[in-house]
């Protein structure tokens, strides 16, 4: 096995297809399809389903996939470390809960290594995708929050996954709403009082449970309820409807928007708010200089 088979693999994953991935690689489509072979062979897996069509992943190949990608992301971070490549292109990926200074920690790391070429990813996503991203070498870490409620099953599914959470942030969960809303003059909002207002949560797709919900309180506590993707829609929704959502408290008007304010939710629990990255394995520069970006603007906690 050699780092340039594990790159031919998951490029071939990536193009769907043996053609198109020997053309990004500029080698010949046989011996493409050779060195592919011999890897399977050697890991005694196989990685594709072949067809007219393509290749798809299989079950083994997802696993071997999710190794490859671990052993190149570590494979460049040594070569950053030991400085054999001062040239190289900053690349990093990040899946998170949709959080603005996740965003905000973003736009700081691109800042920081602006390059005349780079690959950058953030992927606001769900929870259950969050972390099968990290888990698989899709993302190099993850955001999200642990409480009380959700710490048991999702602290046995990161560390069924060979991942560990690291605190970053303890938050007081608190009610976003508009500054128009009826509710809007309290110092703090109970639970009693949210009852009848449309409750803002997002989707979480096949997964769509209490314990990987990003909203701190149950949506069978209130009965209206308004499912959501994104961010942008979430917002408008709680503007347009007098409706409220319930997360950590930080809120960036820049990226949310003047019309939406926080006011603290009149509970005795915490949120946990910190990353999720693969076990025993060395973060990249920028996975480090993202991380320190998370902290500072959650402690800025800009309201």
């Amino acid at each position: 096995m050699t780092l340039q088979q594990l790159s031919y693999l998951v490029t071939v994953a990536e193009c769907g297809n043996i053609t198109d991935a020997a053309e990004k690689l500029y080698i010949t489509q046989p011996s493409l399809s050779a060195a592919i072979r011999n890897l399977e062979t050697e890991m005694g897996v196989k990685a594709f389903t072949r067809s007219n069509k393509g290749v798809v992943v299989t079950r083994e190949g997802e696993e071997l996939l999710s190794f490859a990608r671990m052993l190149l992301e570590q494979a460049d971070n040594m070569k950053e470390h030991f400085g054999s490549e001062v040239n190289r292109t900053p690349k990093f990926s990040v899946s998170c809960q949709h959080y603005s200074f996740a965003v905000n920690a973003f736009v700081d790391l691109i800042k920081k290594y602006d390059a005349d070429s780079y690959s950058f990813i953030i992927r606001e996503t769900q929870t259950g995708e969050i972390i099968d991203d990290v888990a698989g070498g899709k993302s190099e870490i993850g955001v999200i929050y642990l409480s009380e409620h959700n710490a048991d099953i999702l602290g046995k599914l990161i560390k069924k996954n060979g991942l560990i959470f690291e605190e970053l942030y303890v938050a007081k969960p608190h009610v976003f709403i508009s500054k128009k809303h009826p509710l809007a003059s309290k110092e703090s909002i109970s639970v009693e009082d949210l009852q009848g207002y449309p409750y803002l949560v997002f989707e979480q797709g096949e997964r769509n449970s209490f314990y990987y919900a990003e909203e701190f309180i149950s949506v069978l506590d209130f009965p209206k309820n308004i499912q959501v993707r994104d961010r942008a829609t979430l917002f408008n929704l709680v503007i347009g409807l007098n409706g409220f959502t319930v997360s950590s408290g930080v809120i960036d008007q820049t990226l949310n928007g003047k019309n939406i304010i926080a006011r603290p939710l009149d509970v005795d629990k915490e949120m946990r708010i910190g990353i999720i990255r693969r076990k025993n394995l060395i973060l990249s520069r920028y996975a480090v200089a993202y991380a320190e970006a998370l902290k500072k603007h959650l402690g800025h906690n800009c309201i």
